[in-house]
């Protein structure tokens, strides 16, 4: 069995940074009300022309993390594309990356897990890098939000609370043999899906342009959440997934250098760190300016908190995850 190891990170947002004053305008919210109950003060959105979507932006981040690899496409053994806001309802934006980005014909897989997708993608190409099948394995978050949600005070709760942008990780075999993903834990719970949901179509042909063809009252297309019991079930799943990570290997809370939880919601993460003891120095957010971003929360933050020096070779890193479905998960990784 070999082991793997993250070689490059990048992640792309786009330029259009929407502020909690610029949604005030299209809905009854204010940017105290959206930072007393999210953290949120800004997220970005594609803007309409920009050139950008779900693939697009994906290829942008992967490109960063191929160089940051030194390696090309070619070099590539397989993707595993995770978003629940695809370009087109099928194929999956795993093909469109393949062929944006002129690679052979390699395997691509893509992974509809939602908020836990980025940390299910990353123990997909783990196993495979573990098991000799592959060496080099493309694994993207990237989401297309804006395209989708109900920019009126019906769906506030909701709407304030999403941004747009792609991360990416090259896993590769660990040839040094230093550090590497250690484990990774994956759960669901599937009796609570309509508790965060969406019930609709893709972003190619997308919510106004349905409703202009028929019009309705009860509208099955707009994502909904039942708030207060995400939070109640996220606060212990994340908890219990990072602990059972850290016992898988012999290890205790005191001894992460650095975690980045999914960017669900600030009160989550620091409803976490609280009960976790951890200090500001161990727990990365940026959800404030860039919103929760689903599958592309983590590789976003996760580059970032590298490109700022606050993760360093040796360092143990611990990524977790809860999202709807429910699932939820965690990577423990030696930098």
């Amino acid at each position: 069995m070999y082991t793997s190891k993250i070689t490059g990170l990048g992640y792309y947002v786009p330029e259009n940074v929407v502020t909690n004053d610029d949604l005030s305008k299209l809905m009854d919210t204010n940017d105290a009300w959206i930072q007393e109950r999210t953290g949120i003060k800004e997220r970005r959105h594609i803007k309409k022309g920009d050139g950008n979507s779900t693939s697009v932006m994906a290829v942008k981040a992967s490109t960063i993390a191929l160089e940051r690899a030194k390696l090309v496409p070619n070099d590539i053994d397989m993707i595993v594309f995770a978003t629940l806001s695809p370009d087109m309802y099928f194929p999956g934006g795993g093909v469109e990356v393949q062929e944006m980005m002129g690679m052979r014909t390699i395997p691509a897989l893509d992974v509809r897990n939602q908020c836990s997708g980025f940390v299910y993608a990353l123990s997909v190409a783990d196993q495979f890098v573990k098991t000799g099948m592959y060496k080099n394995i493309l694994v993207i978050g990237s989401e297309n939000h804006s395209g989708g949600l109900d920019f009126t005070t019906r769906s506030r709760s909701v709407s304030v609370i999403f941004g747009d942008g792609a991360g990416a990780a090259i896993v590769s075999r660990n040839e040094s043999g230093k550090g590497g993903i250690l484990s990774t834990h994956l759960h669901s719970e599937g009796q609570h899906k309509n508790e965060l949901s969406l019930k609709g179509p893709s972003t190619e042909h997308w919510v106004p342009q349905i409703i202009a063809e028929n019009p309705q009252e009860d509208i099955p297309y707009y994502p909904v959440m039942n708030g207060q019991f995400v939070f109640k079930h996220a606060i212990v799943r994340f908890a219990e997934v990072i602990e059972e990570g850290l016992k898988a290997n012999n290890l205790e809370v005191k001894d992460i250098d650095m975690l980045i939880p999914h960017q669900a919601n600030l009160r989550i993460s620091q409803f976490i760190q609280h009960k976790l003891k951890l200090t500001d120095d161990q727990v990365f957010n940026n959800i404030q300016k860039f919103g929760n971003t689903t599958a592309a929360s983590i590789p976003i933050a996760l580059t970032e908190a590298w490109e700022e020096g606050k993760i360093k070779e040796g360092d143990l890193v611990v990524l977790a995850a809860f999202g709807s479905g429910f699932t939820w998960g965690s990577v423990i990784i030696r930098w």
